[in-house]
């Protein structure tokens, strides 16, 4: 059974904004699943549609096979979910946030304490949780928020850019925990995000979103193939025969030459990490011997202005659309 299936998704928003425009994806249960696109490409209209949050116009969402709009409570009751803006009470402490959603989400009275401080714990924050939320950093609020996310042991965890504006030790951190999460509890991880590297590096499978529609799907290897992959630089200490070389490279596969010096070679490689010691070995084994070796790893970032003409970084249109947008959203559209 996928986790998530959506087919055909539409959403607009005042009769003429087109946020979804027949978005289909189907996120595989027990991986981890990115959703990667600029800002204003439909990321968190969709997870808001897949939370229950708001109603498509078109098209059908189902977690674990319920719909959203017809079984929208038992949805709930499956997914854990960490939005984009705060969702914590700056004027609390963190031990009282967690206790009030504790309350909020039904965990049983002789329960809550434990299940408390355990998540509390997990997420190294216990000897914070009696400040006031005013006083964490940025990456702590996140990371209490997914304490709180995860105190239903979710089947399901959404999280809209769960490290945005964080910095990178604070962004690792949030990581190290989701990911410990997940390899304890089996639990299914859908995030968006518009940082090319947290797909790359914790992402099972990415869909590429784009003005609402998806633009690509698949692992963040088989996508990168859209732009002839990775690329490493073999420098010699000798001049070489070019057409002995092409032989040697020839018979490793997934190894192609891009391009040939005089003392080096420029080769387009689908997997680095397991082709490049056999690619060293073949090399030394011929008598060549290698000065240097450059690793040129494609980017999902080259992917996507590959496939759409414009970087992920990018602002997709002036500041005006994009909060105005999110006001729309707010209202529910």
């Amino acid at each position: 059974m996928s986790a998530i299936e959506v087919r055909g998704l539409v959403k607009v928003y005042d009769h003429k904004v087109r946020a979804l425009d027949g978005v289909s994806l189907d996120v595989e249960e027990g991986t981890v699943h990115a959703l990667l696109g600029p800002n204003g490409a439909g990321k968190t209209t969709l997870i808001r549609v897949i939370t229950t949050q708001l109603r498509p116009n078109e098209g059908s969402a189902r977690v674990f096979g319920y719909d959203v709009v017809k079984n929208s409570s038992k949805v709930r009751e499956l997914i854990g979910y960490v939005p984009q803006e705060v969702s914590l009470w700056s004027d609390l402490s963190g031990y009282e946030n967690i206790l009030i959603y504790s309350k909020i989400y039904g965990i049983p009275r002789e329960l809550r304490s434990r299940k408390i401080e355990e998540l509390l714990d997990f997420m190294e924050l216990s000897e914070a949780s009696r400040r006031l939320v005013r006083t964490y950093s940025g990456g702590m609020i996140r990371r209490l928020e997914i304490a709180i996310a995860l105190m239903r042991s979710p089947k399901l965890l959404i999280l809209d850019e769960p490290t945005i504006g964080l910095d990178p030790g604070a962004r690792s951190l949030v990581w190290d925990k989701i990911s410990e999460f997940r390899r304890e509890n089996g639990v299914t991880v859908f995030f968006a995000t518009h940082y090319m590297d947290e797909a790359d590096k914790y992402a099972d499978y990415v869909t590429l979103l784009n003005q609402g529609r998806v633009v690509a799907h698949g692992t963040p290897n088989d996508l990168k193939k859209h732009v002839k992959g990775n690329k490493v630089l073999v420098f010699f200490k000798e001049s070489v025969d070019n057409s002995r070389l092409s032989e040697i490279v020839s018979g490793i596969p997934g190894v192609s030459i891009s391009n040939l010096g005089n003392d080096h070679v420029e080769l387009v490689v689908d997997d680095i990490p397991t082709k490049l010691p056999k690619i060293l070995e073949e090399v030394f084994v011929k008598g060549y011997s290698v000065s240097e070796v450059e690793v040129r790893e494609a980017s999902l970032d080259e992917v996507f202005i590959k496939l759409t003409g414009r970087r992920i970084t990018e602002e997709s249109g002036r500041i005006k659309e994009v909060v105005s947008m999110r006001k729309m959203i707010r209202r529910g559209g």
